[in-house]
């Protein structure tokens, strides 16, 4: 760095030695070249000095664009003195240079001492700089916000680390209130110092490094940037051995970085940390049940079989075709000592794993008081070991406060969230992991911020599930524990149908539909009940769900749209279709069409006048806006009149219907 800088120094050192010589042999003007000459000797003093402490002086945009300013200035100032050299009268008669012209140059050569000055101050270490406040170089005269970029970004590169602390804590201030401000961060080369910070930083400064980061990633081009500045790998290692508060920070950048530039999702990923966050998001929350201490994707996989086999060796053997059974609540209480002495030797066996075969030797000599009488050397134990598995250092992590750690789950909940959004290989992750149990866990325990984010990362995941075939069978199958428990807590929330979860949660079941068999009528009721919401938002996101159940890509939908029926949804849709604003509306038409098209039979379709309802809702301008709607409501209505027209003995009210 330091040749770099005296190479672009030499140039303007040359330059103004040459205008010192030529002001001396300046005849006319010569007042006028004296002073440009003492102010260019100070200014080539400067230049001098900055030479020599190049190793001190950051290479950064305020450094070049400095130096090339000077370097014009100068260029100028020695053509101009070059006139004061003509040679012979008539030359010198004829070469008339104006007052004005000398007072600009003059001008001009203050800028740049100003600027160099500045330049030398500003790369000083901390005591050894003259005064606290550095003031704005000329250069930045027209642009003050510039030269305090400038300055934070020097303190990065040069400063103690209590002043990187307070330089990254100005930066998180002006990326926070002005997103042009953001940019200039970046383009005048503040990632790096950042990077490093968040590295070798004081706590408080690598927390302020990491938010501006994560401010600094709303923007796919500047996220870009960041990953090939090294950002993956910094925010990784923190993640496995950081202190629990900058931990949390990075994940909340991490989120946002995966927010604003999808392609970043699959660099985290390789650098493997979906496990990190799933540890943070396990720690405290399942590791007391011992059974769900997985050790690697292949022992997921062998866990949930082991799960399944153990359930059907004390059942009677079900029907391929039965993917359904009933299984006890995994957080219920139940004799799990034998259940997780099958998954840790299965593990021990497949896995090749020394530390889970000797957590098993360990359980199995305990095994005659079962796995409530565990001795308190063994929990702790059992404790290191899925901390080890988490790949989470757990150094001091039981130490840290309860809002810290409930602020770290919700971050690493957030990141997870807008990890899986839209990825396949992410969303495998994510459920061959712990991460489920621990969504279920924390929609029913954790904090307002921590449930949010979780039921946002379960509707991601599951909307992903739904489009992929092999994701939504290995991950949510009806019988694993773990899907069990996500599907328990999403019905809570659904029925209770009073907070800011609601939405998220009912996304999620609709994503689903295709895994609940017919006799899982727990699920539509709820759904139906939500269509009489007053809010607009609820009662479309309901149809909506609704309309996954019964739609005709699901298997089931002529068991679904009987059980929509059954819950009183026709009378719902009814009103919806009729008084709802228009988004409703639609979403009401397009399920009210399915249930026609698959049980037309109904009575109760006959009672509501769905008919009616679909006749008038055909020659309603705004369901022509979806060119779905019009087949559908084609499709419906010749199904009900051909069903109503043949059974018309079977329905009450159906004569009123056709007057």
């Amino acid at each position: 760095m330091a040749d770099k800088v005296k190479k672009i120094l030499s140039r303007p050192i040359q330059l103004a030695d040459q205008v010192v010589k030529a002001a001396d042999e300046a005849t006319p003007s010569k007042q006028d070249c004296a002073e440009l000459k003492s102010k260019t000797e100070k200014l080539a003093a400067l230049l001098r000095q900055a030479a020599r402490a190049s190793s001190d002086l950051y290479e950064r945009r305020p450094t070049r664009r400095i130096i090339e300013d000077t370097e014009q200035v100068l260029e100028k100032a020695l053509a101009l003195v070059l006139k004061c050299r003509a040679n012979g009268l008539i030359k010198r008669v004829f070469t008339i240079i104006p007052a004005a012209a000398f007072r600009k140059m003059s001008s001009q050569l203050e800028n740049s001492i100003g600027d160099v000055s500045w330049l030398l101050r500003v790369s000083a270490f901390g005591d050894d700089r003259d005064d606290e406040h550095l003031g704005l170089p000329p250069i930045a005269a027209n642009e003050p916000i510039l030269g305090l970029i400038w300055e934070q970004i020097a303190i990065l590169c040069t400063g103690s680390l209590d002043a990187k602390s307070d330089a990254a804590a100005s930066l998180v201030s002006l990326a926070r209130g002005n997103d042009r401000y953001g940019k200039l961060i970046i383009e005048e080369g503040g990632v790096g110092p950042l990077l490093k910070l968040v590295k070798e930083g004081k706590l408080e400064g690598q927390e302020n490094a990491a938010r501006v980061i994560g401010l600094l990633g709303r923007n796919a081009e500047r996220v870009e940037h960041m990953i090939h500045s090294g950002v993956c790998s910094v925010f990784v290692k923190i993640l496995k051995d950081g202190p629990m508060k900058v931990q949390a920070v990075v994940a909340w950048a991490v989120s946002e970085l995966a927010a604003h530039f999808s392609t970043c999702q699959d660099l985290f990923a390789q650098h493997n940390i979906i496990r990190l966050l799933v540890g943070h998001l396990a720690f405290e929350t399942v590791q007391e049940h011992s059974k769900y201490a997985i050790a690697s994707n292949k022992a997921s996989s062998i866990h949930a079989a082991v799960v399944a086999n153990s359930k059907n060796s004390k059942n009677k053997p079900h029907d391929e075709d039965d993917e359904h059974i009933q299984v006890p609540h995994p957080m219920g209480n139940r004799d799990l000592s034998q259940m997780h002495n099958v998954v840790t030797k299965t593990i021990a066996m497949k896995a090749g794993s020394k530390e889970v075969e000797k957590v098993g030797n360990v359980e199995n000599q305990s095994n005659n008081v079962g796995i409530n009488g565990f001795s308190k050397q063994n929990h702790q134990l059992q404790h290191q070991q899925n901390l080890s598995l988490s790949g989470v250092s757990s150094k001091g992590r039981e130490l840290e406060d309860p809002e810290t750690k409930a602020y770290m789950k919700a971050m690493a909940a957030r990141a997870l969230w807008h990890l899986a959004k839209g990825n396949l290989p992410i969303c495998r992750s994510i459920t061959e992991s712990r991460a489920l149990l621990c969504f279920a866990v924390l929609l029913e325990k954790g904090s307002e911020e921590v449930q949010y984010n979780s039921a946002m990362a379960l509707m991601e995941v599951t909307s992903v599930a739904e489009q992929d075939t092999e994701l939504r069978r290995s991950a949510f199958k009806p019988n694993s524990p773990a899907c069990k428990a996500v599907v328990d807590q999403l019905l809570i929330i659904i029925e209770k149908a009073d907070s800011a979860l609601l939405i998220p949660c009912i996304k999620a079941i609709g994503n689903l539909a295709r895994t609940f068999r017919a006799t899982e009528t727990r699920i539509i009721a709820p759904l139906v009940k939500l269509l009489e919401e007053r809010e607009t938002e609820v009662s479309r996101e309901a149809s909506i769900a609704l309309t996954k159940f019964a739609c005709s890509d699901n298997y089931l939908h002529n068991d679904h749209s009987k059980a929509i029926i059954s819950a009183g949804g026709a009378r719902h849709l009814v009103q919806l279709v009729y008084f709802g604003e228009q988004i409703v509306r639609l979403s009401a038409v397009v399920l009210l069409c399915y249930i026609a098209m698959h049980v037309p039979e109904r009575e109760e379709l006959a009672q509501a006048e769905v008919l009616t309802v679909l006749e008038w809702a055909s020659k309603q301008s705004c369901m022509f806006q979806d060119e779905i709607i019009e087949p559908l409501l084609q499709d419906a209505r010749s199904k009900l009149k051909l069903f109503q027209s043949r059974g018309s003995r079977g329905f009450h009210g159906f004569n009123q219907i056709q007057k």
